[in-house]
């Protein structure tokens, strides 16, 4: 489906410097879909913060190059013992993702409103991996124009997560994406191929990949 535009938020983002320090840029605001747009835009996310909900951007921000991924021999065997689906079990895939133990919670049932809204009006996706028709492993992000914001992912299932992963690579890669975004960089995430750019490299690759016509294939 087409991305439907929401209604613009009743609040106001301070302007990303391009070359600031502080990686939390603003506290306040809400998670209404035309919110989170305007932050994902700005090349801002959303994780609560004790005095309430805070709006970050990464000094050095994760990137995963999308002629970048390494796929080892293992990997590739392991994605052709999965079944992959996009935009399937968009809801099922948020609550999988959430990790109860973490303090404070981090995908709060208001989160995964808020980006079920978002999937509702066809700016949020997953990817979902099956084996033997079980849910196994996915991951879940924004889509805007050629840029995609990763959020979360899980696996109960050895490599689950790294075979949706590349799954979704080669779908932004055949739909003309530019831009995957990944927040922060991880040993994990760096030994699949991301990488590190600053905050004012970041902001000139998003600028240019949110005005690029979106990827289709998603369901």
């Amino acid at each position: 489906m087409k991305p439907v535009e929401p209604a613009p938020p009743t609040w106001s983002l301070p302007p990303v410097d391009p070359d600031g320090e502080d990686e939390l840029v603003f506290v306040g605001g809400d998670l209404s879909p035309g919110g989170l747009l305007r932050a994902y835009r700005a090349g801002v996310f959303p994780m609560p913060v004790r005095d309430g909900l805070g709006w970050w951007s990464p000094v050095r921000r994760g990137i995963l190059p999308l002629d970048k991924l390494r796929v080892s021999r293992s990997l590739r065997k392991s994605c052709d013992r999965f079944d992959v689906t996009f935009d399937a079990a968009f809801d099922e895939v948020m609550v999988r993702c959430a990790d109860p133990d973490r303090k404070p919670p981090w995908i709060t049932p208001e989160v995964r409103d808020a980006y079920g809204a978002l999937h509702r009006l066809g700016w949020a996706h997953s990817v979902e991996v099956h084996r033997d028709g079980e849910l196994v492993g996915g991951l879940y992000g924004v889509a805007i124009g050629g840029m995609f914001g990763g959020e979360s992912m899980f696996h109960h299932a050895t490599d689950a997560s790294k075979v949706a992963l590349v799954a979704l690579v080669e779908l932004l890669r055949d739909g003309g994406a530019t831009l995957l975004d990944v927040q922060w960089l991880t040993p994990h995430l760096e030994s699949l191929g991301a990488v590190e750019v600053t905050r004012r490299e970041y902001l000139g690759l998003l600028a240019d990949a949110v005005t690029r016509e979106p990827v289709h294939g998603w369901g």
